[in-house]
C-alpha cells in the first residue's frame, strides 16, 4: 500500500479523520463507530490534494489494465475522479446514486459508449455498498467493464471484501485501517489499549458500540 502512512497522517493532521472512542460516532446507518472520515476535508488542502491526487493516478496507472474512462461515484468521488481523469488525460463520467427521476432516468452522467475499460474512483470504502452499486450500473447501464475501484481510505470492513469478491471486482485503497491506527498511536492520539479496542471494529462494527 505505497503511500499509506502519509495519507493516514494527513487525513488525521488536517481533521478528514476523527478518533473517539467515548464517545464514539453514529453513522447515519445507526453504526456506533470510533473513527469518522470525511475525505472532502482534503479538497481544501493544495498539498494533501495533489498528494492524493498523484498516489491515485499512481495506483490506477499500476493496475493491469490502461482505462479508457475513469468514473466517479456521487457525490463525494465526483471531485477526486475528475482530478484523476484529467491528470490522466481521460474521459470522465460519474455514477449516480439511484437513477434520476425525470429525463432519462438514467445512473451514469457523462458520455460512456459502450465495450470501455473503466476504472472506478471512491473515496472512501465501508461496507462496499456504494462502489459495488456503481460498478453494476457502469456494468448494465453502461455495458462497461470493470474490474477494479480505487479509493483513498477503507475502513477494511469483511463485507466490502465479500461483496467485491461476489461482484468479481478488486478494491485498491490508498491508505486503511489499521494504518491509521498505527499512525495514531505513534502521534499518541490512542493508547495501545484504546488502539486494541478501536481495532475490534472493523470485524464486527455493527455490535462493536454495544
Amino acid at each position: 500500500m505505497p503511500h499509506g502512512k502519509r495519507i493516514a497522517e494527513l487525513l488525521i493532521d488536517i481533521g478528514a479523520v476523527k478518533l473517539s472512542v467515548d464517545p464514539p460516532f453514529t453513522w447515519t446507518s445507526g453504526i456506533k463507530s470510533p473513527i469518522y472520515c470525511d475525505n472532502r476535508m482534503i479538497y481544501s488542502h493544495p498539498e494533501a490534494r495533489n498528494f492524493v491526487v498523484d498516489a491515485l493516478v499512481g495506483r490506477v496507472n499500476a493496475l493491469h489494465i490502461d482505462p479508457d474512462v475513469i468514473a466517479g461515484t456521487a457525490t463525494a468521488a465526483i471531485g477526486w475522479a475528475a482530478l484523476v481523469a484529467h491528470k490522466m488525460e481521460l474521459p470522465f463520467v460519474y455514477v449516480r446514486s439511484k437513477p434520476k427521476e425525470h429525463g432519462t432516468q438514467k445512473r451514469i452522467e457523462g458520455d460512456l459508449k459502450p465495450g470501455k475499460d473503466v476504472v472506478l474512483i471512491e473515496d472512501l470504502l465501508s461496507t462496499g455498498g456504494s462502489a459495488i452499486s456503481s460498478v453494476d450500473a457502469l456494468r448494465t447501464e453502461g455495458g462497461a467493464t470493470v474490474a477494479d475501484v480505487v479509493a483513498i481510505f477503507s475502513y477494511e470492513m469483511l463485507s466490502s471484501a465479500e461483496k467485491a469478491q461476489e461482484s468479481q471486482v478488486k478494491l485498491h485503497p490508498l491508505s486503511g485501517f489499521t494504518t491509521l491506527l498505527e499512525v495514531a498511536l505513534e502521534q499518541g492520539r490512542l493508547t495501545a489499549e484504546e488502539v486494541a479496542d478501536v481495532a475490534r471494529f472493523a470485524g464486527d462494527p455493527e455490535h462493536w458500540g454495544k
